[in-house]
């Protein structure tokens, strides 16, 4: 029997679906700022044929992780909310964009809901059921200095790695009380160029780092 990864790729190979992309947005704002973001960059990859999915987690029912550990002995978690759909989207996703508004210096409370829950894709070594999944990282803040939740951000891509996504690049859109997302066009477009990355075939990830780096939105 196939793994989900060979499924993935017969697929490909057979004229499926490209890239699958899965865009989850934090924000109780749905149509912010973030969100905003994340639908740009999903564009940009659906340009290229890719098949694009997004959530709004505020929407969803996601209860809190209760650390019974049910999940590293079965690969499943025992809580039956809107997470039990999040963990195939993720699974056969290609690549992921996670966006989250600053709160209090953090990533916003749905937001966290759904990461604690993402401990079901450890085993019980605290090694990943999942492959290097791609996963590009999006974050607002009223601050208008780009780095003054750096140590944070950085925290978080670490976090991530740990629970097996590969974290290409974290976008930083500072400033956004003052000067909305959707005023800044070349921010947007930035955006959209990066989808188109994501979802270039065949693209390493050594090439996409080189080609992206010229791209990343210095806000």
């Amino acid at each position: 029997m196939l793994n989900l990864s060979e499924i993935l790729t017969f697929k490909r190979l057979n004229g499926g679906s490209n890239i699958k992309i899965l865009g989850l947005v934090g924000s109780p704002n749905i149509n912010g700022n973030t969100a905003k973001l994340v639908n740009a960059i999903l564009d940009g990859a659906a340009e290229n044929g890719s098949e694009k999915s997004i959530y709004n987690l505020a929407s969803l029912n996601i209860k809190g992780c209760d650390a019974c550990l049910k999940c590293q002995e079965s690969g499943c978690c025992l809580i039956n909310d809107d997470m039990q759909e999040l963990y195939q989207e993720i699974q056969t996703a290609d690549a992921i964009v996670l966006g989250s508004p600053v709160y209090m210096w953090q990533m916003t409370a749905q937001t966290k809901l759904l990461i604690d829950r993402l401990t079901a894709f450890l085993k019980p070594n605290f090694s990943s059921r999942l492959d290097n999944k791609k996963l590009i990282l999006v974050f607002s803040q009223g601050s208008s200095d780009r780095d003054a939740f750096k140590p944070y951000f950085e925290y978080t891509a670490g976090l991530l790695y740990y629970l097996g996504f590969d974290v290409l690049e974290t976008i930083i859109a500072a400033g956004t009380d003052k000067l909305e997302v959707s005023s800044r066009p070349g921010l947007i477009e930035k955006a959209r160029e990066l989808g188109k990355l994501i979802s270039a075939p065949h693209m390493s990830e050594p090439e996409f780092r080189r080609t992206e780096s010229s791209l990343t939105p210095i806000l």
